[in-house]
């Protein structure tokens, strides 16, 4: 690690302020955030809070696929990761964040018989992507394959089972989520069930959005395209690895039936943008016009991989990065996306992360990673969100997702780039 800090700094050049912050964000996640837990399995918490949720924490080791190339040892760490993901995966599929240990701690107690394992039971489809996506992104960059144990393969077959149940939620799905909160975006409608949506679109129903709040229509769009992707990701192992057709088959079915449900259920026309992409949708015709700052988002589609209809998508792009997107904020600070998550007017350093790593030009890219190191509040570290007018009003003082994210835009502006 030291090597590649240092290699990294040297390719920085004329950016030592730049590198100083992508120093301590690499640094801070090994130090801070990281813990070997003796068995085979690492534990990554997400920051400021105890836990780990399976999205953070993959999107936490990113930016170590780079060096883990050349080092066994970060291989392993990473790989350790994804061991105990899946081992997570195994206890509860609809879980989105777990306990370093079976003590009972939570966010709040929701369900009597909620496993001592699980800090939080709130089912986001992203969830169940990024495991797969960190499994998949360590083999195709570094040829590891000590993640693809026992814990992977059952963890897999929960997956595919909850995609296949969630496709028919009303009929089929027995997950309830009730919080007894005053904040709405906290529980779910209908006594836990969620909004109404049409079974038997080839969508896949939804009960959070990766914000943690409930989804306002149960067929989140861009998680859908996350699924679509990493279905594809296992149609590939299975193929190339594996041997496996059984899976191969079952995967490649249900990446066909989820994209061509996106294509078809998940747009709409506008007066002023044209066709975009919808972020939620009921499949009866209801269509929730935003995107959120957190990833898997509209703005993030091509960063996930998702092949998207092109003209669609720029479109979207135009819309999202407006005032026609409810969540986009702009102030002497910064423009960018914020979320329901926090308050109104501030702006998510991942969201302008994800802006850069989907930008065209190397010039906007930079422009956006110089904007993110100057809207830290002088803390020299990214936080969830800030003040579009003053960054020195932010939320949460440690969100290692938001560093990581930084140190992706970093090495994307010097030329780094993963292998999907």
């Amino acid at each position: 690690m030291e090597h590649f800090i240092q290699s990294v700094r040297q390719r920085a050049g004329a950016f030592p302020d730049l590198a100083d912050i992508f120093d301590t964000c690499m640094r801070d996640t090994l130090e801070k955030a990281v813990k070997d837990m003796g068995d085979n399995t690492v534990h990554v918490i997400t920051g400021d809070i105890p836990a780990m949720w399976l999205r953070d924490s993959t999107a936490q080791m990113r930016p170590f696929l780079f060096p883990a190339k050349e080092n066994e040892e970060l291989r392993e760490l990473i790989a350790g990761v994804v061991r105990r993901q899946f081992q997570y995966l195994c206890i509860d599929e609809y879980a989105n964040a777990f306990n370093e240990a079976p003590n009972g701690a939570c966010w709040e107690k929701d369900d009597e018989n909620q496993s001592p394992w699980v800090w939080e039971r709130k089912f986001e489809i992203d969830s169940l992507c990024y495991p797969v996506q960190l499994a998949y992104l360590l083999w195709k960059n570094t040829g590891c394959v000590s993640q693809f144990d026992e814990r992977f393969f059952a963890g897999v077959e929960k997956i595919m089972q909850v995609f296949e149940t969630e496709q028919h939620h009303e009929e089929r799905s027995s997950y309830r989520f009730l919080r007894k909160a005053k904040f709405f975006k906290d529980t779910l409608s209908r006594d836990g069930k969620g909004a109404l949506v049409k079974s038997g679109t080839g969508l896949i129903w939804s009960g959070f959005r990766p914000s943690d709040d409930a989804c306002t229509y149960g067929y989140l769009i861009p998680s859908n395209m996350f699924a679509a992707v990493i279905l594809g990701y296992l149609e590939e192992l299975a193929e190339k690895l594996f041997s496996d057709e059984r899976m191969m088959r079952r995967a490649r079915q249900l990446k066909e039936q989820v994209r061509d449900a996106v294509e078809r259920e998940g747009k709409t026309v506008t007066e002023e943008f044209g066709e975009i992409y919808a972020y939620e949708v009921d499949g009866y015709g209801m269509y929730n016009l935003m995107d959120d700052a957190n990833v898997p988002s509209l703005l993030a589609m091509e960063y996930l991989g998702y092949p998207a209809d092109k003209r669609t998508a720029a479109n979207t792009r135009r819309f999202i990065l407006s005032d026609g997107n409810p969540y986009y904020f702009s102030g002497k600070k910064a423009a960018g996306i914020g979320s329901s998550h926090t308050p109104s007017g501030y702006i998510w350093h991942i969201a302008m992360a994800v802006q850069g790593l989907t930008a065209e030009s190397q010039e906007e890219k930079l422009a956006i990673l110089k904007n993110m190191a100057a809207t830290t509040g002088g803390t020299g570290v990214m936080h969830e969100s800030f003040y579009c007018d003053d960054d020195s009003r932010y939320t949460r003082a440690w969100f290692s997702w938001a560093n990581a994210m930084y140190a992706e835009l970093f090495l994307d502006c010097l030329g780094y780039r993963l292998r999907k």
